[in-house]
């Protein structure tokens, strides 16, 4: 039986990482070894900074929602705290999108919160 060199497969793991490795400078995107690490470290980097992402936006809406909240007189957590004991279920993301955009519901939201904490 004949031998399979294994050439051929080599050559596509390294192509795979070179392509990846386009457009990075000098030697990380023209040598296989070097290219290697870089793409490992960038993949990582970038699993890390899509769960980043999800903190931040929630980091945001908790600081739009505090300001619309507090020009109405509440503060951030006795807002929450006014809402859920309301049974009013709207998440952050909306929450943000109403003080930012509509201020005349979000105000309604902040009156019924103020209620339900009394």
């Amino acid at each position: 039986m004949a031998r399979i060199k294994g050439g051929l497969n080599a050559k596509k793991k390294h192509n795979r990482v070179l392509r990846l490795a386009k457009g990075y400078r000098g030697a990380r995107s023209k040598q296989y070894r070097v290219a290697k690490q870089s793409v490992m470290r960038a993949l990582a980097s970038s699993y890390a900074g899509r769960k980043e992402r999800k903190r931040q936006f929630r980091q945001l809406w908790i600081a739009r929602i505090n300001a619309a909240a507090r020009m109405n007189g509440l503060s951030y957590s006795r807002f929450m705290y006014g809402l859920k004991t309301a049974g009013i279920d709207i998440n952050r993301k909306m929450l943000a999108e109403m003080a930012v955009n509509d201020a005349e519901g979000f105000t309604t939201l902040t009156n019924i919160a103020k209620e339900n904490l009394k």
